[in-house]
């Protein structure tokens, strides 16, 4: 009898980390209606994220409006400092429970964001050239582009 209750113990271990596995890859999606991953998201949830999406947005402003100036110190500052504003720091207190339903090239994507703006902000303070703020700026815009590409936010219901 004991023998049988541990087997089950064991059976049912392996089944939820099996399930939270399947979960932390794939997320809670749906095929969506414009050929898109549609990641399934409460309303708080979705508009969580969006904010998340629009500060990054504003910092992307301010790198490209510091680099358009006349490369003074105070330009320089402006950019480092949007850059800082959305590096990993921003993505410190993520709620665990929408990091689950995000896919896992979903959560790569915006964590390698947050870790380049980090670096943007160091090549900044180290005064690299505008070209190559640009370029790392170009890169990691390239993602977005990407992840915008590939998944939309729907609403659970």
């Amino acid at each position: 009898m004991k023998a049988r209750f541990c087997i089950v113990a064991v059976v049912l271990w392996i089944v939820t980390l099996v399930g939270a596995g399947w979960f932390f890859v794939n997320g809670l999606t749906t095929k969506g209606a414009d050929g898109r991953m549609e990641i399934v998201l409460s309303p708080s949830e979705r508009d969580l994220i969006l904010g998340e999406m629009r500060q990054l947005l504003k910092a992307v402003h301010g790198v490209v409006t510091g680099v358009a100036g006349q490369d003074q110190p105070a330009d320089r500052q402006q950019i480092e400092q949007a850059a800082r504003a959305a590096g990993m720091g921003m993505a410190a207190d993520v709620n665990p429970a929408i990091m689950l339903k995000l896919p896992l090239p979903f959560k790569q994507m915006g964590m390698s964001i947050h870790r380049d703006m980090d670096a943007l902000a160091d090549a900044v303070a180290n005064k690299e050239t505008s070209q190559q703020i640009l370029q790392r700026l170009s890169s990691m815009t390239a993602r977005c582009t990407t992840c915008h590409d590939m998944y939309r936010f729907g609403v659970s219901q």
